[in-house]
């Protein structure tokens, strides 16, 4: 593999998850549109909430790590080329980055920042 073709990536996600990749990409838009709503609502990025959300995104790509481990045949140990590396720290970083929208986006809905006026 010389070049990196982002139709191999998806094919691969298929392949691992099935349906369960299309139910995860609609949720990620869902999020992305509620995480985009809560910042013209605010009119601004609230730091401590973004910390806390950073601080819980470290865990989160450990999570998703597990979870490809759990749904792929093949373990970390497998991995023998550039390519499974990348796939990796691919996981790793959409997981991190899915789980810091999340969790910004839920605590801003479930607890919203008052306004001084």
């Amino acid at each position: 593999m010389k070049e990196l073709d982002p139709l191999v990536f998806l094919s691969v996600f298929q392949e691992m998850l099935g349906f369960w990749l299309w139910l995860m990409l609609i949720a990620g838009v869902l999020c992305l549109a509620a995480f985009l709503a809560l910042l013209v609502h605010e009119r601004q990025v609230v730091s401590r909430r973004l910390i806390q959300a950073e601080v819980l995104g470290l865990l989160g790509g450990v999570v998703a790590l597990f979870i490809m481990a759990k749904v792929s045949s093949s373990g970390f140990t497998d991995a023998g080329g550039p390519a499974d590396w990348f796939l990796i720290a691919l996981v790793y970083g959409v997981g991190l980055v899915a789980t810091v929208v999340l969790t910004y986006t839920t605590m801003g809905w479930l607890s919203p920042r008052r306004r001084a006026t």
